[in-house]
């Protein structure tokens, strides 16, 4: 039995020479993780065994819900031609993860870690109108919580593809949309929800940049769900960046210019119709509003002959792009320019009817009945009833008078009066005897002559007399074509002015 003993007291001694070594090696190592910083052992504890490849929930049928919020940060561009807008947003998604998780109390309290975006799990979530990858800064690290929600911000220039309808030009409103969705999972796997509420992404300003050409007016949420042949549902986000341009500069630079224009076109009428000048006029205006296009044409904005091609094909409800119409101002400048040939066009009339010539017909009785007092009486211009003269006295009663009085000059009269008329003028029988013969050729030619010039004179005033009756006519007609010239130009400005009023403040 004392040999009994004796082993049984031996037996303690031998487990604690077992265990000593076991326990010594535990207390180092305690004390070695203990010395290590809190933020290295939670990394190393989250990482550990941690698979990236994995969606992070540790019951496959529960979705993950990735919240998104959009802050617009700056209008960079407006590609009308292309049918592109460039941007630039903050952008930020949360979404819990469910193996990123740990007690704060056994790692220092700390509640929030940073880690490399390349070390977890990330939502393969997408822009669908992208079309061009822009100059984005690289933020490699996101914020992770201690129950797992996980927060990543990153700013993103997005080159997008968007149907811009620039009719209303300069006062034209943009909206395009920014559709955000998963390209792989359907909705079972990953769901999308807003962050904030919509009435504060709606009116969000406090980071945008207002000193460009843009202005926003703000932006618009909606969530829908949409579905393929092929495939499951899928859920997508969208946000409508609705933008308005400053027409100032524009209006400055384009509109009062071709304004000063037609006001001129419209003065020049006022020159007189049978003046050279006006034509040289017209055409000075005209050929100075072709200039004026000329120069101005890089700064109106391209419209799109037809379909961009990034806008071609629409997948999986991805936005189409439309080819983009004429835009209102290149129609005012078009209507404009038809408006000065109109002009050009109508003096050209009025100074071919006006012009003098030596051969120039009467103005017909119908068209004196209708200008001169039809639409004189409608223009309140008072009856214009040109002053007619008396007919001229023909030359061969002059002579007949001096044959008459004259009658030994037979040679000369005989080819208007016959012998027998000279022998039966009456003579009185105290008329005095008459002059002699050469007396009376000399007065006859005289009185011929004065007959010559005087059915000249006659013959030039009646050629002025009609001249001033088409000079008339032309002037009645240029009234009325230029209270209906000044009618369709102010009928035009009241109406582009009335559309653009209510466009801008639509």
């Amino acid at each position: 039995r004392p040999g009994k003993v004796t082993m049984l007291s031996w037996v303690p001694r031998v487990l604690l020479a077992l265990l000593l070594p076991t326990l010594l090696a535990h207390g180092q190592g305690k004390g070695m993780n203990t010395s290590r910083p809190a933020l290295l052992r939670l990394s190393d504890y989250l990482l550990a065994n941690y698979q990236k490849g994995v969606r992070p929930v540790r019951d496959w049928r529960k979705p993950t819900t990735v919240s998104i919020d959009v802050i617009v940060y700056a209008i960079l561009s407006v590609d009308e031609k292309n049918q592109v807008l460039t941007t630039y947003i903050w952008y930020r998604q949360y979404w819990t993860d469910e193996f990123l998780q740990w007690n704060p109390e056994d790692f220092d309290n700390i509640t929030k870690l940073s880690l490399p975006t390349e070390s977890i799990w990330v939502p393969d979530i997408l822009i669908n109108e992208f079309v061009d990858v822009g100059k984005s800064p690289s933020i490699p690290y996101v914020y992770v919580g201690h129950h797992g929600e996980v927060q990543n911000y990153k700013p993103l220039q997005v080159v997008t593809a968007c149907s811009l309808d620039i009719y209303n030009f300069p006062f034209d409103v943009q909206n395009c949309s920014l559709t955000f969705t998963s390209w792989l999972h359907t909705i079972q796997d990953i769901n999308i929800s807003l962050w904030r509420l919509p009435e504060k992404v709606k009116l969000d300003k406090t980071i945008f940049m207002n000193q460009g050409e843009w202005e926003l007016l703000g932006v618009l949420t909606q969530f829908r769900e949409f579905s393929m042949e092929s495939s499951g549902c899928y859920a997508e986000m969208k946000f409508f960046v609705v933008i308005r341009r400053r027409p100032l500069f524009y209006t400055v630079s384009l509109l009062l210019p071709s304004i000063f224009l037609m006001f001129m076109d419209i003065v020049g009428f006022y020159l007189p119709p049978d003046s050279g000048e006006r034509v040289s006029f017209k055409i000075t205006l005209l050929l100075g509003y072709s200039v004026f296009l000329i120069i101005v044409s890089d700064t109106l904005p391209a419209t799109a002959p037809g379909t961009p091609l990034i806008g071609k094909a629409r997948s999986r409800g991805r936005a189409q792009c439309e080819p983009a119409p004429s835009h209102l101002l290149c129609v005012y400048f078009v209507v404009c320019m038809a408006l000065l040939v109109v002009s050009l066009a109508e003096t050209i009339l009025i100074v071919r009817l006006v012009h003098k010539q030596d051969l120039q017909q009467p103005v017909p009785a119908w068209l004196r009945h209708l200008v001169l007092e039809r639409v004189a009486l409608l223009l309140c211009l008072g009856e214009q009833t040109a002053s007619r003269r008396p007919p001229a006295t023909p030359q061969a009663s002059l002579l007949c008078q001096c044959c008459a009085l004259f009658p030994d000059v037979g040679n000369h009269c005989s080819h208007l009066r016959g012998p027998q008329d000279l022998e039966n003028t009456p003579r009185g029988r105290g008329s005095p005897p008459p002059p002699p013969r050469e007396a009376s050729l000399a007065v006859c030619g005289l009185l011929q002559e004065l007959s010559s010039i005087r059915h000249f004179l006659e013959k030039r005033d009646e050629s002025r007399e009609v001249a001033r009756e088409w000079l008339h006519v032309g002037s009645v007609l240029d009234g009325l074509l230029f209270r209906i010239y000044l009618v369709a130009v102010l009928a035009y400005s009241i109406t582009l002015v009335t559309l653009w009023s209510i466009w801008q403040y639509s």
